[in-house]
């Protein structure tokens, strides 16, 4: 079983508790199932950070064992709870919209946390909004010098950027997705390896398998060209699982 560690905004008031989810469901049940924002979806972004602060916090002093970090952007944050893989006390540190500037700035959240893993994946939206790639790698080196300093007792793992899904894309902000090559994706994610390599952390390649024979996002593995469906998250789950 997983134990996973969830806040619930509910009638003003915060409660933090540890939820045990049942055994993962099976590849057809999942494929049935979509990824649901909750009531953190209405929450500004400073309330978000207040709530993964006070998350941390709850780890901090539960120290579970075998906690294990997922931190980033909507990707992680829709990670279905019950597809995580066992045995791990999984702390969820992603805010949807999430940049690698302000995932930078508020990685001292959880530094009193004792983390066996940390997963680290973020880019995608920096692409969005126009960031340069120096700027994306910039961030990206100073969040693995400081992730492997805070935490040296935790395996650190970068997670390479995904890619979109192309002209079948339907999400809402198709037109940008349009402008990212994804040979820009796949050329930024060999210099994040790089970095990695230097940095001393381990770099987790997740674009390869969610590529298609045109480079794009598999539409199985999507629900809009962006964010992934139940599907895509099992690939990622089996990642995860093997990554340890």
């Amino acid at each position: 079983m997983v134990a996973v560690i969830l806040l619930i905004w509910q009638q003003q008031k915060l409660s933090a508790f540890f939820r045990h989810t049942p055994p993962p469901v099976p590849v057809s049940q999942a494929q049935a199932v979509a990824p649901e924002l909750g009531p953190r979806h209405q929450l500004t972004y400073q309330q978000w950070v207040d709530i993964l602060k006070q998350e941390a916090k709850v780890a901090t002093e539960k120290r579970p064992q075998h906690l294990t970090i997922l931190v980033g952007d909507s990707l992680s944050l829709w990670f279905p709870v019950e597809l995580l893989p066992e045995d791990k006390n999984w702390l969820n540190q992603a805010i949807s919209g999430e940049t690698s500037n302000g995932l930078r700035q508020r990685l001292n959240l959880f530094d009193n946390t004792q983390p066996e893993a940390i997963f680290l994946m973020i880019g995608i939206n920096d692409l969005i909004r126009g960031v340069g790639d120096e700027v994306i790698l910039d961030n990206q080196q100073q969040m693995m010098n400081y992730l492997r300093k805070t935490h040296p007792q935790a395996k650190i793992f970068v997670q390479s950027i995904l890619p979109h899904g192309g002209e079948e894309a339907t999400w809402e902000g198709r037109e940008k997705l349009l402008a990212i090559p994804n040979s820009r994706i796949r050329q930024l994610n060999q210099q994040i390896q790089n970095i990695a390599t230097k940095e001393g952390v381990r770099y987790l390649d997740l674009y390869s398998l969610f590529t298609n024979q045109k480079g794009n996002l598999r539409q199985e593995f999507t629900t809009d060209g962006l964010h992934l469906s139940p599907a895509g998250y099992l690939v990622w789950r089996t990642a995860l699982k093997l990554s340890q």
